[in-house]
């Protein structure tokens, strides 16, 4: 959230909501190795997911997950789609 405002398409890590975001990331840091997505497929989801129109405030709202979450597991897909075969 911005100024009182939601934040249209913007990841947790832009939207403020920084306290959500830390506990994303002690999470993420659980997965085990195997079940992890690499940096590089990860890092293309999460510019899929910035421009994609059914985010709203860090959050999808196709699926009401955080993808900044879900992109860190290597057998998740996009609700919409959108992620392919990166």
């Amino acid at each position: 959230m911005i100024d009182g405002r939601i934040c249209r398409r913007c990841l947790l890590q832009e939207s403020g909501r920084e306290d959500i975001h830390l506990d994303i990331e002690k999470h993420k840091a659980k997965i085990p190795e195997e079940e992890r997505t690499p940096s590089q497929e990860y890092e293309k989801r999460l510019g899929i997911c910035g421009k994609c129109e059914n985010l709203a405030d860090g959050c999808c709202l196709k699926c009401g997950c955080y993808p900044e979450f879900r992109g860190a597991f290597r057998k998740q897909k996009c609700p919409a789609n959108k992620w392919g075969s990166i």
